[in-house]
């Protein structure tokens, strides 16, 4: 039986955390990428996309972790562990964690990796809707602007290409109008796809 059948008659064929039942994947639990059902676990594409960090980790999809910590395999223990540890600025996390009993194998296991430390959080540009936003996007002003030390006024629905993020202040991007590279408030502007 391969491992994927094995994990699939253990999880009767839903995720191991959410209970979710298509696309499963099997995750190896860092440190070790040992081909083991103790060591592995089977996981929707959501879950697999945030506990490897490959997504954003979205707190509202986590709630499962309150009913998947008391599982009894080490592995989804551990996995639950270390998901509430990254999401410990969620009360109902908090409360999730200080309820939940690891013995000290399993909780060495689960801090061997540093995979239960937050991700560092990176300072993001974001548009006035929230949207991320990227060197090389395309915005729309959503107000006019007059820019200072130029008799340009760039005006409401004005679409700058190409923009460039400023490195050092998440609340600025620059971008050409009218030909002349000027700073814009990304308060005062959306996204657009072009």
């Amino acid at each position: 039986m391969t491992l994927e059948e094995q994990l699939q008659e253990r999880s009767k064929g839903k995720c191991e955390l959410c209970e979710a039942q298509d696309e499963l994947i099997v995750y190896h639990l860092p440190p070790e990428e040992i081909s083991e059902p103790e060591k592995s676990a089977l996981l929707c594409d959501i879950c697999y996309q945030q506990v490897s960090k490959k997504a954003e980790l979205n707190p509202d999809h986590w709630h499962c972790l309150t009913t998947s910590m008391w599982s009894e395999t080490p592995a989804i223990q551990v996995l639950s562990w270390r998901m509430l540890n990254r999401l410990k600025h969620e009360s109902w996390a908090t409360e999730a964690i200080d309820m939940l009993y690891l013995d000290d194998e399993l909780l060495n296991w689960a801090k061997s990796s540093n995979d239960h430390l937050e991700e560092e959080v990176s300072e993001v540009h974001r548009d006035s809707l929230g949207n991320k936003l990227e060197n090389g996007d395309s915005v729309v002003l959503t107000k006019s602007l007059d820019v200072k030390g130029s008799q340009i006024n760039a005006r409401i629905g004005t679409v700058v290409k190409n923009i460039r993020l400023v490195h050092d202040n998440t609340e600025q991007i620059e971008g050409k109008v009218e030909g002349q590279q000027i700073v814009i408030l990304t308060k005062f502007l959306r996204k657009v796809s072009v």
